[in-house]
């Protein structure tokens, strides 16, 4: 068994409202910021899956952010295998 460490990147999708990015954005000018436009605010989970293989683990991973992480409907999500996987649950380090 091996521990796979991943985000999963969640948005808005195009198109849909996005109120906390719309905030952000109005509130650049106040601090004397110009050039940035287009904000869009998601959210990022990091988790870790002890499994057989890289596969199963991203396929636990893909059905979480599926099911429980994001809502389809609104919202899309990108998986990112992160660096620093072990190869024995005991060797990552607690969070």
């Amino acid at each position: 068994m091996s521990d796979f460490r991943y985000a999963v990147n969640v948005m808005p999708k195009p198109g849909i409202l996005d109120p906390q990015g719309r905030a952000v954005e109005q509130s650049l000018p106040h601090l004397h910021v110009t050039n940035v436009s287009k904000v869009r605010v998601g959210r990022r989970v990091d988790l870790t899956v002890t499994s057989d293989s890289e596969a199963e683990a991203r396929a636990v991973v893909d059905g979480l952010a599926k099911e429980l992480l994001g809502n389809p409907l609104i919202e899309v999500y990108a998986i990112e295998l992160l660096e620093g996987t072990s190869s024995a649950a005991s060797k990552v380090p607690p969070q």
